[in-house]
C-alpha cells in the first residue's frame, strides 16, 4: 500500500498583498477597543466580546476553517496571522486557541458532515465558541492517565463523569469538547474518546481559579456530575480520540507561537518608544548599550520564533508528518522569547515598567504562562530529545 500523499508545504518569506491586507484590517479593528480593553474588562468582571464579534463579522475568526463550512479557508496560516496581530494590538484571545484553532481543527478531520453542520459552520461564522477541557489536577501532562470516564448506557447515549482543571473560557463558550476515556459498562477503561457537551448541560459544575491578572477570559475547574451525551455528540469513534486529540495540539502550539509574538512585538514597542523619549544626563536611553542590546536580542529571538510558527503553520495545512515536530519548536520558542521580551521592556521602564498606567507588566502574565502551558517547556523538551536526538527516553 502507498503512503497517504500530502500536499508540498510551502513557506515564503516576503508576505502577499493578501496577507498585509488582513493584518492592517485584523490591527484597525482591534486598536479600536484601546490599550487597555482586557484590564477594563477584567476589573469590571465582563466577557471580551465586543473584539471577537469585530473580527467574527470580518470574517477573521473562523478564518482557517474550509469555505464550505462557512470559514474563510486559509487554515492555520491565516488564523496565525490573525492571532498575531490581535495581540500586538493587546488582545491576546484564548478562544482564537480553544475554538477556532483546537475545535475547528479536530471537528474539520474527525465530525461527521452533521456535526460539522451543527457545530464547524458556527465556528467558521465565529457565532459558536468552544471551550477544550482536557487538563486534569492528577493527569498534568500525561494524558494518557485520564481519569474522566464517558461510559455507554443501555440506551445508546453516555455518561460523563470526572473533573478537570485550567479550562480557559467556558464562561464564553457555547459548548466544551471534552477529552475522556471510554469505559466499558463492565468498569475496563480503554482510550480517550472525544465528546461535546453544552456549557448549560445538567450536570456541569465550574469553579473559578483565583489567578493574578493574564487576560479577560477566566480559568476553571470543571466537574462532570455523571453528565448525558448523546450518541450524536461523540466525535469519532468511542476510545478513538487520541489520534484527533493531537490533530488540534498542533494548532494549539502554532497558536501560541502566534500569540505570543504579538505579545512580543507589543512589549518591545512599548519599550523603543520608551527608550527614545526617556532622557537621563541629556541622552535618550536607548543610545545606552546596556538598554538597546536587550531589547535588540528579544527582537531577534521573536522573529526566529514568528519564522518558526510560520513553518509549523505550513506543515500543518499541508498534513505533513514533520508539522508536530515544528508545533513544538515553535511552542517552546514562543515561551521563550515573550518572556525575554517582556522582561526587556520592564526592565526599560525601570519602575515605570510595574505600573499599571504603562501597561508592561500585565503582559508579563500571560507571557510566562506560555512557557508552562498547554505544554511545559520541559515536556517539549523530553519529545525534542527522544523524537529528533533519538536519546533514551527520560520519563
Amino acid at each position: 500500500m502507498s503512503a497517504p500523499t500530502v500536499d508540498v508545504p510551502s513557506l515564503s518569506l516576503v508576505p502577499s498583498e493578501e496577507e498585509i491586507a488582513i493584518r492592517a484590517s485584523v490591527r484597525a479593528i482591534c486598536e479600536k477597543y484601546g490599550d487597555n480593553y482586557g484590564r477594563k474588562c477584567y476589573d469590571e468582571g465582563r466577557s471580551p466580546t465586543e473584539v471577537w464579534d469585530a473580527l467574527a463579522e470580518a470574517g477573521f475568526a473562523g478564518i482557517n476553517v474550509p469555505t464550505e463550512w462557512g470559514g474563510g479557508g486559509m487554515g492555520m496560516a491565516g488564523l496565525a496571522i490573525v492571532g498575531e496581530e490581535a495581540s500586538a494590538a493587546g488582545h491576546p484571545m484564548l478562544m482564537l486557541v480553544v475554538s477556532s484553532a483546537i475545535t475547528g481543527s479536530i471537528l474539520e478531520k474527525h465530525a461527521t458532515d452533521e456535526q460539522k453542520e451543527r457545530w464547524l459552520r458556527g465556528i467558521g461564522a465565529g457565532t459558536t465558541k468552544f471551550s477544550f477541557a482536557i487538563t486534569e489536577p492528577d493527569a498534568g501532562s500525561n494524558s494518557h492517565n485520564l481519569g474522566s470516564t464517558l461510559t455507554p448506557t443501555a440506551d445508546g447515549s453516555f455518561r460523563l463523569k470526572g473533573q478537570k482543571t485550567f479550562i480557559s473560557g467556558v464562561e464564553l463558550a457555547d459548548g466544551i469538547l471534552v477529552v475522556a476515556r471510554h469505559r466499558d459498562p463492565d468498569g475496563t477503561l480503554g482510550a480517550p474518546s472525544l465528546c461535546i457537551i453544552d456549557v448549560d448541560a445538567p450536570g456541569l459544575r465550574r469553579t473559578p481559579i483565583p489567578m493574578p491578572y493574564l487576560g479577560p477570559e477566566s480559568q476553571w475547574q470543571l466537574f462532570f456530575d455523571d453528565i448525558e451525551v448523546p450518541a450524536e455528540n461523540v466525535i469519532g469513534a468511542p476510545g478513538a480520540g487520541l489520534a484527533a486529540v493531537f490533530d488540534g495540539l498542533n494548532p494549539e502550539r502554532i497558536m501560541v507561537g502566534a500569540l505570543s509574538t504579538g505579545l512580543a512585538m507589543r512589549a518591545l514597542d512599548k519599550a523603543c518608544d520608551y527608550a527614545r523619549e526617556r532622557t537621563v544626563w541629556k541622552t535618550p536611553i536607548g543610545a545606552h548599550q546596556g538598554i538597546a542590546h536587550p531589547l535588540a536580542k528579544a527582537k531577534i529571538e521573536v522573529e526566529m520564533t514568528r519564522l518558526m510558527t510560520q513553518k509549523a503553520c505550513a506543515l500543518v495545512d499541508a498534513g505533513h508528518p514533520a508539522a508536530g515536530e515544528a508545533s513544538n519548536y515553535a511552542k517552546f520558542a514562543a515561551g521563550e522569547s515573550a518572556t525575554h521580551a517582556v522582561d526587556a521592556a520592564i526592565q526599560t521602564h525601570g519602575g515605570n515598567g510595574v505600573a499599571l498606567e504603562y501597561g508592561i507588566s500585565d503582559l508579563y502574565w500571560f507571557a510566562r504562562l506560555m512557557r508552562i502551558a498547554p505544554v511545559s517547556a520541559e515536556m517539549i523538551l523530553n519529545f525534542v530529545a527522544q523524537h529528533t536526538l533519538e536519546l533514551p527516553r527520560s520519563y
